[in-house]
């Protein structure tokens, strides 16, 4: 079969086939009386090999070695295939994901899109100063994707705040985006969605950080009740009442305590949960300092008629910092 019939069936351009002869990957087995190249049905499949190993990736130098040596085993290479193409894989997702940012900022011109591949490329600098000055830029301007997928993977303190801080100013859509990052199988993750929440208004992030007071990690689940404190949540009191227990940002929860109790009812419901954990005999000795401490700005009978009674309790600690905010209640 000559070169041109080889070409048709095969798919395989006259070129490539001088090509692979060329480098030794395919010789023909047979000239005609002419010259002319001529190919068996050997030829024929051989080239169908090559194709077949191309398709997978292998260069021409790799696939010269796969059909031509013996001892050339498969394995290695194909491992060293698997790992280049996720590599490639992700290399072109990254792309997919820079323009389609692009995209959603519905750049005007193309200095629009320059802008913002510069702000793209300094969000994943190595460079914490570099990803800070990012976050500080134009608010207005920055896509709310970018900024929300930067602060969940954040790790650098000062540069989560700066991240927070733009996505507060971002308008809308951060919060639907942070909602997903509580459903993320890392606890750090879920923490930092709960954290950059916390700094977003309206009532749909009250929502999503109510969701989060179910959390199974203790650290994302008082990071919530914290912010709702302060919005005035009192499904929040368990967790703070939590918080001040463990000795984890204990006094931000006693000030958050303090701003629920504004009503009668509310105050009493969570005097009568501090006490509860100061009764209970697994409450260690300084958590019993703390409780008592939080039920100083709690006002109410229930508070005061608690604090009465610790002021005579068997631990010295106790009952020193309870007759103390005795007198000074009953100063005011």
């Amino acid at each position: 079969m000559l070169i041109g019939e080889v070409a048709r069936r095969s798919g395989v351009s006259a070129r490539m086939l001088r090509h692979y002869e060329s480098l030794g990957l395919l010789r023909p087995s047979a000239r005609t009386g002419s010259g002319y190249r001529e190919y068996s049905g050997d030829d024929i499949r051989r080239i169908f090999h090559i194709e077949s190993l191309r398709s997978l990736g292998l260069s021409l130098r790799e696939i010269g070695r796969a059909l031509d040596d013996p001892g050339f085993t498969p394995s290695a290479l194909v491992d060293d295939l698997v790992r280049q193409t996720r590599e490639r894989i992700a290399a072109e997702t990254e792309l997919l994901t820079r323009l389609r940012r692009i995209d959603a900022a519905e750049p005007a011109a193309w200095e629009d899109v320059l802008q913002i591949v510069v702000f793209l490329q300094a969000l994943g600098s190595k460079s914490p100063a570099a990803r800070q000055r990012a976050a500080l830029s134009s608010a207005a301007e920055i896509p709310v994707e970018a900024l929300v997928e930067a602060v969940l993977r954040e790790t650098e303190p000062n540069v989560a705040g700066a991240l927070r801080w733009a996505l507060a100013r971002s308008g809308d859509g951060a919060t639907a985006l942070l909602a997903q990052g509580l459903g993320s199988p890392v606890a750090a993750v879920r923490e930092r969605a709960v954290r950059s929440l916390a700094e977003l208004p309206g009532d749909e992030a009250t929502a999503r950080l109510r969701d989060a007071l179910t959390e199974p990690d203790a650290v994302v689940r008082g990071h919530a009740a914290l912010a709702l404190g302060t919005r005035g949540v009192a499904e929040a009191v368990p967790a703070l009442v939590d918080l001040i227990v463990e000795g984890r940002n204990d006094t931000e929860a006693a000030d958050a305590l303090s701003m629920l109790a504004g009503d009668t009812a509310t105050a009493d419901r969570i005097a009568t949960r501090l006490v509860d954990h100061l009764a209970q005999d697994t409450t260690e000795a300084p958590a019993r300092v703390r409780l008592t401490q939080a039920l100083a700005d709690i006002p109410g009978r229930t508070a005061s008629g608690a604090l009465m009674e610790l002021s005579g309790d068997g631990d010295r600690a106790v009952a020193l910092t309870a007759a103390y905010l005795v007198r000074l209640r009953d100063a005011g």
